[in-house]
């Protein structure tokens, strides 16, 4: 069993937050919605709350941290794209697409949400 269930995110501007993660989410395979006036979530295909799910709420007294939240690609082709798309939809590149000194085969991209929340979409082989 996949121990993951679940992201609670802060932002502090879910208005200018949203429109981001509505395009990116589904991407990695959130693709169910289910919000409410308080969260906003994501969740993968499933029966909740057995799934992995991702909510986000707005505080506007978050300020982004060094907290970072890392997500697998299935090849760098996938890298390369979702780093595209997070450039068109108004997120940040901070580094990458490239090979990190990590291990030989560390193929990622670091970048942040319109709000600064750090991430990362990596691939690697053994």
């Amino acid at each position: 069993m996949n121990p993951f269930s679940h992201i609670d995110l802060r932002v502090n501007d879910l208005k200018k937050a949203l429109p981001f993660y509505e395009k990116f989410l589904p991407e990695l395979g959130f693709t169910r919605t289910f919000h409410n006036v308080q969260w906003k979530v994501f969740a993968a295909e499933g029966d909740l709350p057995s799934v992995a799910y991702f909510a986000i709420t707005e505080d506007p007294a978050h300020k982004p941290n060094g907290n970072l939240i890392g997500f697998w690609a299935k090849d760098r082709e996938e890298v390369d794209r979702l780093a595209r798309l997070i450039q068109e939809i108004g997120g940040k590149i901070t580094s990458g697409p490239k090979l990190f000194p990590i291990s030989p085969t560390y193929y990622a991209v670091y970048f942040e949400d319109p709000c600064g929340n750090p991430y990362e979409i990596v691939h690697r082989l053994n």
